[in-house]
């Protein structure tokens, strides 16, 4: 068994980025700006929110953090949306998910410039990335994919098996890893909550990927000898011999499923860190498109 790591990949990301900006100043053209939207006070939101405003350091992008509390107005929420779009020093932003109860997800989605929609969530996006045209990847998506290429894992021909088909992980990568591409030629299967006889199904992956948000999910005996396994979920646990009182936990038994795989992500270190390297590249991408 090898783990996968994603901090490791994600490195090598962030420096060859730090070269690209280092080139662009020598060039005197304009340094990369990312803006986030953070709403409340969510855990695991200010952890991604305050990593993300990190790796920007670390690469030499400029960041700008707007914070609003669990109880902003949903229409000034897109107010900010709108000046952001018109805003020519951001070149993209991200609005950070989950939002509260009372906004529509959706709407504040739709309203962000996807020229700008660094997470690749806007319909826009989707859309391309469905179609293979040019635009923005889900960065989680594009993501796991980068670190199976970086890896030089074999995915051509193999059976694949995602667990979960939310519009942020699993549709896109169900989608991407089936391309005529490298990674992808895949064969997928996008199993869920009704899967009927899912055990079954995912003893046939070569590689399985598991984003449904429950810890321990995934059982050793769902796992087939030799699989490659994506661990995508990050749910917080209570447990008292650590100091902050919780940790994270994965999708997958770890333990007892990471003797029989070949490949196998840690949670954390895993997934996490290469979310965050894909919305560095889009940054970067979403400012050279403009051509400057």
């Amino acid at each position: 068994m090898q783990l996968l790591d994603g901090r490791i990949t994600a490195e090598e990301i962030r420096k060859e980025l730090a070269e690209a900006v280092q080139e662009r100043k020598r060039n005197g053209k304009k340094i990369p700006h990312l803006a986030a939207i953070l709403v409340g006070n969510d855990g695991g939101s200010l952890t991604y929110v305050g990593a993300k405003v990190k790796a920007c350091d670390q690469i030499g992008f400029e960041s700008t953090l707007i914070r609003y509390d669990d109880s902003v107005p949903e229409d000034i929420l897109l107010a900010k949306v709108r000046a952001l779009n018109e805003d020519k020093s951001i070149d993209g932003f991200i609005v950070q998910l989950p939002l509260p109860a009372h906004i529509d997800e959706m709407k504040i989605t739709q309203a962000i410039d996807p020229k700008k929609d660094v997470d690749g969530f806007h319909p826009v996006n989707l859309g391309n990335m469905v179609l293979n045209l040019p635009g923005f990847l889900p960065a989680t998506p594009a993501g796991i994919l980068e670190l199976l290429k970086r890896n030089h894992i074999e995915t051509e021909g193999k059976n694949c098996v995602i667990i979960g088909r939310s519009n942020i992980v699993g549709t896109p990568l169900s989608i991407m890893l089936g391309r005529n591409t490298n990674p992808g030629n895949c064969t997928v299967t996008l199993a869920h909550s009704r899967t009927q006889n899912l055990q079954e199904i995912c003893q046939t992956a070569d590689i399985l990927i598991a984003a449904i948000g429950q810890p321990d999910f995934v059982t050793a005996d769902m796992v087939k000898e030799g699989a490659v396994i994506i661990d995508v979920g990050t749910t917080r646990v209570d447990d008292s011999s650590r100091a902050r009182g919780w940790r994270l936990k994965g999708d997958v038994d770890f333990d007892n499923v990471a003797p029989k795989c070949s490949y196998i992500t840690p949670v954390p270190g895993g997934v996490g860190p290469m979310t965050i390297a894909s919305l560095m590249i889009n940054t970067l991408k979403a400012m050279e498109l403009k051509g400057k």
